[in-house]
């Protein structure tokens, strides 16, 4: 990413429709690319199912991981399997699948394309607490750590430098293969506990 450390608030985002509700663009890789033209290499959303059924968009060569954030749904993948997710759950599966879903429910989408490998998470932080996530890049050329902050008001640190999360607000962190060990500090500055969602996506040149 150009760049490769920084927050997006959630006054930047893009909503969309689709057929069964809407999703949010949180963060797309490439900066200039475009999902209505399948340009990305990755590309992190947050989408909103507003009916009881509706169908997933056909995406071939992209790799799919959701979680959901509140509500509850059923994936049916055809010819595959089916799957409930609630809170905090999430599935992994190909763009190219058939798959409908029942339910309504706010989700957490990672799209990926090939080169690209990734995973999610979520954090809870107690009222007063303070967490480290530890960076390492292991054996990937490039990887980028996503936070998506549900609720309250969190501080990140990270060499000397602080920023700042409100509800729904993205911080992001883009390292090259070789760079020596960090850490990420999570403060949380609320009088509640904090959910936040950890995206890893990693390449090989």
């Amino acid at each position: 990413m150009k760049n490769r450390i920084g927050v997006v608030k959630k006054s930047q985002y893009k909503t969309t429709e689709w057929s069964g509700g809407t999703t949010t663009e949180l963060l797309i890789y490439p900066e200039e690319s475009k999902y209505s033209d399948r340009s990305f290499k990755w590309r992190i959303s947050s989408a909103k199912v507003g009916v009881a059924e509706s169908v997933f968009t056909h995406l071939p060569g992209i790799a799919r991981h959701i979680m959901v954030i509140d509500g509850q749904i059923i994936l049916e993948h055809e010819n595959r399997y089916k799957k409930t997710l609630g809170p905090f759950e999430q599935d992994s599966f190909m763009g190219d699948w058939k798959t409908k879903c029942y339910g309504k429910a706010t989700d957490f989408n990672l799209m990926l394309a090939d080169g690209f490998t990734g995973k999610l998470g979520v954090h809870f932080i107690d009222e007063g607490e303070e967490i480290d996530i530890i960076l390492n890049n292991g054996n990937a050329d490039r990887i980028t750590n996503v936070l998506y902050l549900l609720n309250g008001d969190l501080n990140v640190e990270y060499n000397r430098k602080k920023f700042n999360l409100d509800k729904n607000d993205l911080f992001y962190i883009t390292r090259l293969h070789g760079e020596e060990k960090g850490v990420l500090k999570l403060i949380n500055r609320s009088e509640q506990k904090l959910a936040v969602i950890q995206t890893v996506i990693e390449e090989r040149l």
